[in-house]
């Protein structure tokens, strides 16, 4: 594989047959069986049926066929994420064993794209809860320092994606689960406007009930070390799909990176705790010098202010609640003798009312139109990604560490974390750039500016240089 290569440099190697499709998925291939004994990003490899995959998408290039925009390019699913004919999981030991017979639309797209995909990586157990361990498979650990969590629940995608192992990965966020890893492991991650991105099956079994993804909160993102990379991805499986009635019609230029010059002048809010949130006094200098460098260099106007929303933490938990299949999951988990801990395990013992949801409803209407009438007067907002660094694995972290990106889950406002620094003891910091209603690409274009003024990729954990097939520079 080309040295420090993109996602999308790669794929204009492969259609270009200047690399195939096969060199790209043994290099990946070998990265993990370099690194991944320490990090457990992966719970389900796929080698064989990635490079047959490989080799098939070579013989239709040497014939002359489009590659496709991700042609060759050794992608990773979350295995909350259902991947035809490959063990997924949802991170349960309820589900150790089931293999679907369908592809969910973006793993279709990425495919149908000439990605290849090598294997399924770890979450929390049905995605509750951002960390990454789980009953069934070794605790997910985070490049940077194994002894510590890379977030999650998007856990495998962040690691596998931060060891270069592979140069792209999906996840799932329905309250951070993508940008909360990116922020510890020093990626990009996004999440598109709700709608943009066709989420189906979702997290879902429809043979027996329990699996249930959270339909009014859930997104499908990608992760990457690049900006460019997560545009491209996110351009693959953007869409319209019959198969997701709420998925929105196809807009030109939705993920275009405008030019850094266009957002002179622009008047850019950032909130250091939306008003009511405790962060580690680090972290926040971190992001704080970090949104002042970004908006400085590019003649932005910043402002210091909150968002009129509170604490939306009550109304969050509760539409979780409503959008999961906790009859479901209940019986299962008796029929199995399967007891659920953490976040699920206290969702679930909850007595919940009809009136803890209707409540929940009405404030997600009344925090969208506040944030509507916020968002009017700023081209987009900028908060910290979480209010704390990464943190020791198998613990679930200090008190209220997420609070910053639920936020945009019940609005459906596009929003991404890309890396802002790093701590003392070499942690990264992540910074979330929230957008206006569907101004997807004026994330990206935040986020590609951003990359421009305080650039990242080049520095790697010390595990990547180890074994990774995309190797730059070492970090300390």
């Amino acid at each position: 594989m080309v040295e420090g290569a993109s996602a999308a440099a790669i794929a204009a190697a492969v259609r270009a047959r200047e690399m195939s499709a096969v060199e790209s998925v043994a290099a990946a291939l070998a990265a993990v069986a370099a690194v991944d004994d320490r990090l457990h990003a992966f719970c389900t490899l796929d080698a064989e049926g990635a490079l047959a995959q490989a080799a098939a998408l070579d013989a239709r290039l040497a014939r002359g066929e489009p590659g496709g925009a991700l042609a060759g390019v050794p992608v990773a699913i979350k295995d909350l994420i259902v991947t035809r004919g490959m063990r997924t999981t949802f991170g349960s030991p309820l589900y150790a064993g089931f293999v679907p017979d369908r592809d969910d639309v973006s793993v279709e797209r990425l495919r149908q794209a000439g990605a290849i995909v090598i294997g399924k990586t770890n979450t929390s157990e049905f995605g509750f809860g951002p960390v990454g361990h789980n009953a069934l498979f070794a605790t997910t650990r985070n490049p940077w320092n194994p002894a510590l969590t890379p977030g999650g629940s998007s856990a495998g995608t962040a690691a596998a994606v931060a060891a270069c192992t592979v140069p792209l990965g999906l996840g799932s966020d329905g309250g951070g689960s993508v940008r909360i890893p990116a922020a510890l492991c020093g990626l990009v991650g996004m999440k598109a406007s709700w709608g943009r991105v066709p989420l189906h099956p979702g997290c879902r079994d429809e043979t027996q009930p329990g699996a249930s993804g959270w339909e009014s909160l859930e997104h499908i993102g990608p992760l990457a070390r690049e900006v460019g990379d997560v545009a491209l991805a996110l351009s693959v499986v953007a869409g319209p799909s019959p198969r997701d009635r709420h998925s929105l019609p196809a807009q030109d230029g939705a993920f275009r990176i405008a030019a850094p010059e266009t957002l002179r002048g622009a008047r850019i809010a950032y909130s250091a705790r939306l008003g009511f949130a405790e962060i580690d006094p680090e972290i926040a200098g971190i992001v704080a010098r970090a949104a002042r460098r970004f908006t400085a260099a590019l003649g932005c106007e910043i402002v210091e202010t909150d968002p009129p929303v509170g604490d939306t933490q009550a109304a969050f938990e509760a539409l979780v609640a409503l959008d999961t299949d906790r009859v479901g999951l209940r019986r299962l988990a008796d029929a199995r003798g399967h007891a659920f801990g953490g976040q699920l395990g206290r969702l679930l013992a909850r007595p919940w009312t009809a009136d803890d949801f209707t409540d929940a409803i009405l404030a997600r209407k009344r925090i969208a139109n506040a944030m509507s009438e916020f968002m009017a007067g700023f081209e987009l907002l900028l908060t910290p990604a979480t209010a704390a660094a990464a943190f020791p694995a198998d613990t679930d972290g200090p008190q209220g560490w997420t609070p910053f990106t639920a936020l945009a889950n019940l609005t459906g406002q596009p929003a991404a974390s890309v890396p802002a620094g790093f701590t003392a003891d070499g942690r990264p910091v992540g910074l979330q750039i929230v957008g206006r209603h569907l101004d997807d690409a004026g994330v990206l274009t935040a986020c590609a500016a951003f990359e421009s003024v305080l650039p990242w990729a080049h520095v790697l954990p010390k595990i990547a240089a180890a074994g990774g097939a995309m190797r730059r520079r070492r970090s300390g």
